[in-house]
């Protein structure tokens, strides 16, 4: 049965095309991977199928009675929810039916006869509808679910404001699942988890019964839960179906685009060979028929487009004069805000050092980057920086309200930049034309990734600070950044969650949940 189908479906922003009449089916119970290069228009497709984006031209029919549940990227919680809250409003349907039972209940004191009996039916119903779904159990399900993704130990009446961005997305991606909709809808659900939560959620959606659509750029996670792959082709602006895991789509895509290549260069060939015959032959009168009948088969010719590839990204680091031994130690430091994260951290790191960060989100793995840097007070303790020190600082997002373009954004960094100059630094980190132009606030996540990217590629440094560099960036654009640092000269200081990643990187990973005072 088809949950969900999708019609000649177009769509752009200003002269920018998405899809040209693209269609799409989803059928009961089928894990789907929603894949393709950032800025292909994965997120675009998930707001259009949800209402939240009117396409310019298309049809979008749902099965009636489905219900629809959808984890997003940007989704923002208010102030003064507590984490009970929020995972408890997976039920307000069902707190919406007590609510009208127990209105009912009061009405029964002045009914008559007649309406006692319409009421304590109606209530029956209710009593039964409220059974069936396990209404009093709902306690219990929010504790189960909650445990399972770390937050019982967060504090359930915690204020969601508090949280770390990893934390929240856990929230949401609770409610949803105590939702248990028909269909969900999972907008890259793995930035931000850790590896504990990651696995979880991968045993959670492989044994998951109704169907999903999943956004990743995490192969592994993504290879082990989809059974059917849609791929954003960007080139032709079409959404293509393959069944199988994405190493299996990988495979057949590669085998179509080079039977594809194949066909346009013996098409070109035959057209060369066929001009060429016209030309030499159709000004002599005992050949011109045969030229004539050559032009008639060129004219007729249904012409095999060249496969575009879509620039892929080039990420050089630049690397400064070499510092002293010692690139930065820590004292007695005790990061944190309000109050402390941390335990007293005596941290030294030397020259030619690739060191990890790893554990859970919420921590004080960002806090302790950017106490190191000395973007924040320490709350004790003190660091101390080494000499001849330049460090390249990647931070996980851009602000929320930023309203430059990229081009302004790279110009602002390096102002002694040509325009040339700046648009070939961007192009280099797989921008178009139409990427550069644009306001940095609507591309995807990994589109400005690859902005922050720019600006750290285009600065000598001798040692990276990156935060969480891996998160929203497509396939391509991953396995570049890895080349790039395992050919940087310089040290690294990084917070990942992708042991695929940083294995072959690394000369030390450091578990931070050891020294933080944060429970996890």
């Amino acid at each position: 049965m088809s949950i969900l189908s999708v019609e000649h479906l177009t769509h752009g922003f200003g002269d920018r095309a998405i899809f040209d009449d693209v269609s799409f089916r989803l059928l009961a119970g089928e894990h789907i991977g929603l894949v393709g290069a950032n800025g292909e228009g994965k997120s675009t497709f998930m707001n259009i199928i949800t209402g939240r984006l009117l396409p310019d031209e298309g049809n979008i029919e749902w099965a009636k009675n489905v219900k629809v549940g959808y984890l997003d990227q940007h989704a923002v919680l208010r102030e003064g929810m507590t984490i009970r809250d929020v995972l408890a409003d997976a039920f307000s349907g069902l707190y919406a039916l007590e609510a009208r039972m127990n209105e009912l209940y009061l009405k029964m004191g002045e009914a008559s006869p007649e309406e006692m009996d319409e009421l304590m039916e109606e209530t029956g119903t209710i009593q039964d509808l409220l059974t069936n779904h396990d209404f009093y159990m709902i306690d219990a399900k929010i504790e189960e679910v909650a445990r399972a993704l770390g937050l019982i130990d967060l504090g359930l009446e915690r204020d969601v404001t508090e949280l770390s961005g990893g934390q929240r997305t856990k929230i949401l991606l609770g409610k949803l699942l105590l939702e248990k909709p028909d269909i969900l809808l999972l907008d890259e659900p793995t930035n931000y988890l850790d590896e504990e939560h990651i696995s979880w959620l991968k045993t959670y959606l492989q044994n998951y019964e109704n169907a999903f659509i999943l956004i990743s750029h995490d192969i592994p996670f993504l290879n082990s839960v989809v059974n059917i792959i849609y791929h954003m082709d960007g080139s032709n602006h079409s959404l293509d179906r393959y069944v199988g895991d994405y190493d299996k789509f990988l495979e057949v895509y590669e085998m179509k685009k080079s039977q594809r290549e194949a066909a346009y260069n013996r098409q070109q060939q035959e057209i060369a060979q066929l001009k060429d015959f016209v030309a030499r032959n159709k000004a002599r009168v005992a050949t011109r028929n045969m030229a004539m009948s050559r032009q008639k088969k060129l004219d007729s010719m249904d012409i095999i487009e060249k496969v575009q590839e879509k620039p892929k990204p080039e990420f050089n680091f630049k690397v400064a004069r070499t510092p002293g031994r010692i690139l930065f130690e820590t004292k007695e430091l005790i990061i944190g805000y309000d109050e402390p994260l941390s335990s007293p951290l005596n941290i030294t790191m030397e020259r030619g050092e690739k060191i990890v960060l790893t554990g859970a989100n919420g921590i004080g793995k960002t806090t302790l980057l950017k106490s190191i840097l000395g973007l924040i007070p320490a709350l004790g303790g003190s660091v101390e920086e080494g000499e001849n020190l330049e460090i390249g600082y990647f931070e996980q997002e851009m602000p929320a309200d930023i309203d430059t373009t990229c081009l302004q954004e790279i110009w602002n960094e390096f102002p002694a930049f040509t325009q040339y100059e700046v648009r070939s630094a961007l192009a280099k980190c797989g921008l178009t034309t139409k990427h550069i132009e644009s306001k940095c606030r609507v591309l995807s996540g990994g589109e400005q990734a690859k902005v922050r990217l720019c600006k750290l590629i285009n600065r000598e440094s001798n040692l990276l600070v990156l935060d969480e560099p891996t998160n929203h960036l497509d396939v391509d654009a991953k396995s570049e950044l890895l080349r790039a640092l395992k050919d940087y000269r310089g040290s690294i200081l990084m917070v990942c969650h992708e042991p695929e990643f940083y294995s072959e990187l690394a000369t030390r990973v450091i578990d931070c949940t050891k020294w933080t005072t944060k429970v996890v």
